[in-house]
């Protein structure tokens, strides 16, 4: 049986791409950097923190990481209006994704600042810093060099991961491809075209990201 490929739908269901492609270029955006900004915090709390807070973060962790992102977003759109705290599509999906990076990037950057060597703590203390200056002027930037290339791949699996937010009705890329099959009952190049654009968004992500890493680390680049 052969089967006919057909693409002459992409030029009259080019907008729903384009805001498709947009939609999940802003989920990587906010989730990348709030979530970052989160493991940064909570990365600190568990390896200098203060200790009555070390519990309450390595259970965030802990949860968000041994359960399905899929159903952490379900929580924060079906479950949190039982609390009266009703969120937009849009909304619950980029603090999901922020909630998940935060958890997943907090053990690769902890794991930085575990191979920092004493010798830099006690140079903070000698300077009379306090073990957050400490860690903001001394351990954070060598930490994030040591584990960004693993911190850069954990991003790009996060926007891969994005996609379950059709579920949701974010309009995003798959809900995209998913609406255009419904119309076109093409679904085989619906989700051929929706593979091949993440493709190219998951390598222009890592190019991005090595070049955010070269204007952070010059001295790495230049090695």
């Amino acid at each position: 049986m052969s089967y006919h490929f057909e693409f002459g739908w992409l030029l009259e269901y080019y907008p729903e791409i384009i805001k498709g492609i947009l939609i999940t270029l802003e989920l990587i955006a906010i989730g990348g950097v709030l979530g970052i900004s989160l493991g940064i915090f909570c990365a600190w709390v568990r390896a200098l923190g203060p200790a009555w807070l070390k519990p309450v973060v390595a259970t965030y962790v802990e949860l968000i990481r041994n359960t399905p992102f899929l159903i952490q977003l379900f929580f924060i759109f079906f479950g949190l209006p039982s609390l009266g705290l009703k969120l937009s599509e849009l909304t619950a999906a980029n603090l999901a994704m922020v909630v998940n990076l935060g958890a997943y990037s907090c053990e690769i950057i902890r794991a930085g600042i575990q191979a920092t060597p004493k010798g830099q703590f006690e140079a903070g203390e000698s300077l009379a810093m306090t073990r957050f200056e400490t860690f903001r002027h001394v351990v954070l930037v060598p930490s994030l060099q040591r584990i960004w290339p693993a911190l850069s791949s954990q991003v790009v699996i996060v926007m891969l991961g994005s996609s379950v937010v059709s579920q949701i009705a974010a309009e995003d890329l798959t809900f995209a491809a998913n609406f255009i099959q419904s119309r076109t009952f093409r679904a085989f190049e619906a989700y051929i075209v929706s593979t091949a654009i993440y493709l190219v968004l998951a390598i222009l992500l890592r190019q991005v990201l090595a070049v955010v890493g070269g204007f952070i680390f010059p001295r790495r680049a230049a090695r």
